[in-house]
């Protein structure tokens, strides 16, 4: 059962609770307790289960670690501190791990400080970092508060000399739980809890930044059985939220106008604070933004900036992580890796250049601003485009009004299952019903099916003879008649802990013509292309052929317009529940152009009903303006599909659902069209809608027909069959549930011996009725990459006729169509050449509504 708690606990309540020399030190750094404190550390003292969701500095940690550290000590005044660990605190990155353990020891230090004496209680570090050393000396001593990951967690389970000091554990704590929810990594940790709770039950602490909805991530923290109270302290902290455009229009402009305003703007914003952030939402724009703040700032920014990515060594992330913490730095760029609570110093002011795509991550973002209780967490966010200003105003709306996406829970992954059995059956003899059971106890398996249970254990069990031919064994044992199961195979527990986890090996791609090498391509990118697909590489246009192991060949195809933009694969997706709001928002404009109102009256509506300045309305107001002049305004109840000639006929989608749900409509549409016509279709995407495109003209009204809520995961089954998407993640599937072993008897299998495996079993099990690990990589490619259950909704409101869907036929595409027609031109023209093309497009845009009122 999962409960709120409704009302804080007193302040001389939690004194009470806490041991003297805790309060004392507490109330010499902190004036009072916070929220997350005043409801949260009592239910932790009395062994609750309990979901902590707050901003990023509202004290989550401190909240899960006062009653812990405050009882090990009285336990060591007792005499009763015994040599075991009594907490597991578990987060997503080393970094975060680092991070804690710094945060954890000082305030140690501290108490002891006030006590005059040494409580002797150890808090060590266990990651792919720690050495061989370090881990020896675990386990002669070890900690009473383990910080891990989910990775090194399981490799705990599957010690069994380090297992003995775990099993009696009293708190887990899971932070950033928002994090690994999401990912397969949280599936996976979410079965190593259940597997340490057989051998003790014990009390289970999720910590969150802004989420929703929160049920389902109390749900995952402790499983289908358990109750669990959930502290919501998410908008506690102050915002200060602003949307804010270089220049007040965004398309009668050069390129020079919007770089120089851009540049200034974010030199005076940095100007007037003491350290800024930067968001980008890809590599290349983190490192293309510190490079040019430094060649126009010469003066300004050399020593006192710094770019953090994943691309990056570990070694250069600490140094910026440790240079900002010492106040060093005065503006930091990133794309995503510091999104998460690393503690790193005093932050300001957090600029977010471009939308974040989802109001969950916006607020995380901006929340590493004003980093402490009481501070105002500031966040600017600049546009550099009008679809971008719609984006992120609705987005900032539904930021202040509270409005949540849902997060997306991975379900009944059968790789992840399978890697988690063989680890529980390497380790002992176990009744199929009770690890069925045991299983089910995740939330993540609540709902499996035993069919596709037994599928696994069949797999596992060498029970798919042909695929002994392939060189994949039997690692466990399963007799039908005891029901028991157990390890095959003297080497069953090493094959184990040295492939254990989830995620997966990664490598560039070779690009080659015939056999010259002409560049590489990241494995995120090919998962995109299909034969036929043009794309740019180092300034000119290759046409995409094959792709086999990790090589890719293609044809030269100079003077075409690539059909997939190169930063693709880096952009985030916007969230499906923000795209249905800015539907919405679009609707109630095409409602009051209906009403014939004045242009007032509606730059009056867009002011009060969005919270942006008198510019960005008026930018707003002429964009829908325009689109309304010129085909009407597409939106949650009616879709437009635009037809016109170029040099191929397109066909327009504005299917603003974001990029998952897209991939899914158009990948589905073109593979019907594509069997009508029989000839391939070219698809570009991106999250406001999608286009297809061919030689001769598309049946589109008739492929819609075929097209129904119930049919559509057979008909994406069939559309990616021999896609590289498939292909790649089926390699991911295969090696998580130990098909394919990254490391065996001492080596390592590279990416490319891996993806060769890989199609040579894809091959195979296409050929096996429901094999497991096939199933779960069609599965994680319609549910996780894409997102099928939200384009279900979609066609069910179409069949249904709750939306329409229109055709309009033009010469030129409508406004709106704009950067979806010339995505493609990104990678072969100059920036300035694009907006030069705009203006042109936008000026005839202009001229035939100006016909039309004539």
């Amino acid at each position: 059962m999962i409960t709120y708690i409704k009302e804080p606990y007193q302040e001389e309540e939690l004194k009470a609770i806490l041991h003297p020399t805790v309060n004392k030190w507490f109330f010499s750094r902190f004036k009072e307790f916070s929220i997350p404190q005043l409801y949260g550390v009592a239910e932790i003292h009395n062994g609750s289960n309990i979901l902590v969701s707050a901003p990023t500095g509202a004290t989550k940690t401190l909240t899960a670690f006062l009653a812990i550290l405050s009882e090990l000590i009285t336990l060591v005044e007792n005499g009763a501190l015994e040599k075991r660990v009594y907490c597991i605190y578990i987060s997503p990155l080393k970094a975060l791990s680092r991070d804690i353990e710094v945060n954890l020891k000082q305030p140690l230090k501290e108490i002891e400080a006030i006590a005059s004496k040494e409580f002797g209680i150890r808090i060590g570090l266990r990651t792919g970092d720690t050495t061989v050393k370090e881990r020896a000396k675990m386990l002669k001593e070890p900690p009473h508060i383990l910080i891990t990951t989910p990775e090194s967690f399981a490799l705990l389970l599957s010690s069994t000399r380090f297992c003995k000091h775990i099993e009696k554990i009293k708190w887990m704590i899971v932070d950033e739980i928002h994090a690994l929810a999401e990912n397969k990594r949280g599936v996976h940790l979410s079965l190593s809890m259940e597997r340490l709770s057989r051998i003790n039950d014990y009390c289970r602490i999720g910590l969150s930044a802004t989420i929703s909805p929160l049920e389902e991530v109390a749900k995952f923290l402790v499983g289908s059985e358990r109750e669990c109270k959930i502290v919501n302290a998410q908008f506690i902290k102050n915002m200060d939220l602003k949307v804010l455009s270089p220049l007040p229009d965004l398309i009668n402009i050069t390129y020079n106008d919007i770089q120089n305003a851009l540049y200034t703007l974010i030199d005076k914003l940095i100007e007037e604070h003491r350290t800024t952030l930067i968001f980008t939402n890809t590599r290349s724009a983190t490192e293309r933004l510190v490079h040019h703040l430094k060649e126009r700032y010469p003066e300004k920014y050399m020593d006192n900036i710094g770019a953090h990515h994943g691309s990056l060594s570990k070694n250069l992330r600490h140094n910026i992580e440790n240079r900002l913490r010492n106040g060093e730095l005065k503006v930091v760029v990133s794309s995503t890796s510091l999104e998460l609570g690393l503690d790193i110093g005093f932050i300001d002011l957090v600029i977010l250049l471009g939308s974040p795509k989802s109001v969950a991550r916006c607020l995380q973002r901006i929340g590493r601003s004003g980093h402490r209780l009481h501070e105002t967490s500031k966040g600017r966010i600049i546009v550099l485009d009008r679809d971008d200003l719609v984006e992120c105003s609705v987005l900032l709306k539904n930021a202040v009004e509270k409005k949540l996406d849902d997060i997306h829970i991975p379900k009944n992954c059968l790789d992840v299952l399978a890697q988690q059995i063989h680890g529980i059956a390497a380790f002992e003899q176990i009744n199929i019903n009770e690890l069925f059971n045991l299983i089910k106890k995740s939330y993540c398996y609540s709902r499996l099916e035993k069919e596709d249970f037994m599928s696994v254990v069949s797999y596992l069990a060498g029970e798919f003879a042909s695929l002994e031919d392939r060189h994949v064994y039997a690692k466990i044992w399963y007799d039908h008649d005891s029901g028991l199961v157990g390890r095959k195979g003297r080497l069953s527990r090493v094959l184990h802990v040295t492939n254990i986890g989830t995620i997966p090996d990664e490598s560039h791609i070779k690009v080659k013509v015939n056999d010259q090498v002409i560049g590489s391509i990241d494995e995120a990118f090919l998962e995109r292309l299909k034969r036929g697909d043009l794309f740019v590489l180092g300034g000119d246009v290759y046409e995409f052929k094959f792709s086999r192991g990790q090589t890719t060949q293609v044809i030269a195809a100079s003077g075409k317009k690539p059909t997939v933009p190169s930063w693709f694969s880096d952009m985030l997706p916007l969230s499906f529940n923000l795209a249905l709001e800015i539907q919405r928002f679009r609707r109630l404009i095409e409602d009051y152009m209906k009403l014939d109102k004045s242009k007032q009256e509606v730059i009056s509506f867009i002011n009060n009903y969005l919270y942006v300045d008198e510019n960005a309305a008026c930018a707003i107001y002429e964009y829908f303006k325009e689109q309304y002049m010129f085909s009407k305004i597409p939106h949650d109840k009616k879709i437009i599909v635009e037809f016109y000639s170029g040099d191929k006929k397109y066909a327009i989608f504005h299917t603003l659902y974001g990029r998952r749900v897209n991939d899914c409509l158009s990948r589905a549409l073109a593979y019907i069209i594509g069997k009508l016509q029989h000839r391939d279709v070219e698809i570009g995407i991106n999250d406001n809608g999608f286009y297809l495109a061919s030689k001769r003209d598309m049946q589109v009204q008739r492929a819609f027909r075929f097209l129904k809520s119930n049919d559509i995961a057979k008909i994406l089954v069939a559309a990616i069959d021999r896609s590289e998407v498939l292909k790649r993640r089926f390699r991911h599937c295969a090696c998580r549930a130990l098909m394919i072993l990254r490391h065996y008897k001492g080596e390592t299998k590279t990416v490319g011996r891996q993806q060769v495996s890989s199609m040579i079993l894809l091959n195979a099990v296409k050929k096996l009725e429901n094999f497991p690990v096939l199933k779960e990589a069609r599965r994680e490619v319609l549910e996780d990459a894409m997102d099928i259950e939200s384009t279900r909704h979609v066609l069910k409101e179409i069949n249904d006729g709750r939306i329409v869907v229109k055709e309009s036929h033009t010469d030129i595409p409508s406004p709106f169509s704009f950067e979806l027609i010339t995505q493609g031109y990104n990678d072969i023209i100059k920036i300035e050449d694009k907006i030069e093309f705009l203006k042109r497009m936008h000026n005839m845009v202009l001229a035939k509504i100006a016909l039309k009122k004539r």
